[in-house]
């Protein structure tokens, strides 16, 4: 297991990681950045392209929720919008542009799209409007409908959206945090047409998901709730994709281990030899300051919560050589947990779709230019099964987006 004392000392320079790139450009010019960006991007690109072209790509982010009680500071006041509707509009609209112009063909959500957080089930008193409105189920459902709506242009111009459930999505709050069964079901309700529509995938992309698996998976971990559509994987364009529940009904902060493990097996076993995994909850929490009285955060946040299942987890996707991206805390980091001990495999931490940052503006921060980025992972995968992962993003006054890190896997 990998101390914060040696993680910081693996960790690179902030010179390292933040390459600015081009000109800068009026952040209120969105479209002019995007096209930028895609242009510095290509020209960056162009000749090791010319010799091993890209054969796919994707893209990954999560955690756009606004929050109307703890909402960053650089985003209030609120707009009348983002105040009801509880996205951070401004953000994550840029996000996805962005992501558009990449030409991406999937986006994996890493979880948090909505406030979520209460209990969706049918209220006890059905009487009034305002009642039923005032609702955790319908709040729920509206939530849901406004994130679709952000999303839906994306699959009208060649993106497929592949949603990851999140804590938001899985857990109430007044429960004690807790994913709840109700909660689950309103993730397949509101979701369950994205996991997978294969007819959209051809029209879209010219192919179907081969060996989709969305069934219920949940026993094989000791589930007692229906998994299915919440821990799901597939095949597309010679990789194989993974999703995890990490807050399943009755093993918060869990990931389903021995489902992932067959489940990567199999792929294996098909000879794929790309793997990439989409989980909320980081295996590893970032820990991107420090104070007088400790770290930053103070406690663990993801799957280390519980070190002996989250190794046991680390371990299959070390194993299988594969990638995680994830989510959950609000904010950007890629690292190898375990490169002190030879492990290679990555972790990106994309949660920083437009929730209130984790870190907040007074904090004294490891990497201060990006850990308080808007940020988001694109992936290309080459013909000669190279894979390269740059990360982009801009800071929290919209300025040009930059490269926060590029990694290329062999």
């Amino acid at each position: 297991m990998q101390t914060r004392f040696e993680f910081f000392l693996q960790k690179p320079t902030v010179a390292a990681t933040i390459i600015a790139v081009g000109l800068a450009l009026h952040p209120a010019s969105l479209h002019a950045d995007e096209r930028g960006e895609r242009d510095r991007d290509g020209d960056r690109d162009r000749d090791d392209s010319r010799r091993d072209p890209v054969v796919f790509s994707f893209s990954t982010v999560g955690d756009s929720r606004q929050d109307p009680v703890t909402a960053d500071a650089t985003t209030l006041p609120l707009s009348g919008q983002d105040a009801h509707w509880l996205q951070n509009t401004k953000a994550w609209t840029r996000i996805s542009r962005s992501i558009e112009h990449q030409q991406s063909s999937l986006l994996f959500f890493n979880g948090d799209m909505i406030m979520g957080y209460g209990h969706a089930v049918v209220p006890a008193a059905t009487t009034t409007v305002s009642n039923v409105v005032s609702s955790d189920l319908v709040k729920f459902y509206t939530q849901y409908a406004f994130w679709r709506g952000m999303v839906a242009g994306m699959m009208e111009v060649g993106t497929c959206v592949v949603p990851v459930p999140g804590t938001h999505e899985t857990q109430s709050k007044p429960l004690g945090k807790k994913a709840q069964v109700a909660n689950e079901n309103a993730w397949r309700a509101n979701m369950g047409d994205l996991i997978l529509d294969s007819s959209r995938f051809l029209n879209l992309l010219g192919a179907q998901p081969t060996n989709a698996n969305v069934l219920n998976n949940g026993p094989v971990d000791g589930l007692t709730s229906d998994q299915s559509q919440l821990s799901y994987s597939f095949d597309f364009q010679g990789a194989h994709f993974a999703v995890i529940n990490t807050d399943p009904v009755g093993k918060d902060a869990h990931a389903p281990v021995n489902w992932l493990a067959s489940d990567l097996q199999a792929a294996k076993t098909r000879g794929l030899k790309h793997s990439f995994v989409f989980g909320h909850k980081p295996a590893f929490t970032y820990y991107f300051g420090a104070t007088t009285n400790g770290f930053l955060p103070d406690k663990a946040s993801g799957l280390d919560v519980d070190i002996v299942s989250r190794d046991a987890f680390w371990n299959v996707i070390e194993q299988y050589g594969a990638t995680y991206f994830c989510g959950h805390e609000h904010i950007f980091n890629m690292m190898q947990p375990t490169a002190v001990t030879g492990g290679k495999s990555w972790q990106v931490l994309v949660g920083s779709g437009g929730s209130p940052f984790d870190a907040s503006t007074t904090d004294a921060t490891f990497a201060p230019a990006s850990d308080r980025a808007y940020a988001w992972a694109t992936v290309k995968i080459h013909r000669s099964g190279k894979v390269k992962i740059t990360a982009y993003g801009f800071d929290d006054e919209f300025g040009p987006t930059q490269v926060l890190k590029t990694v290329t896997l062999h």
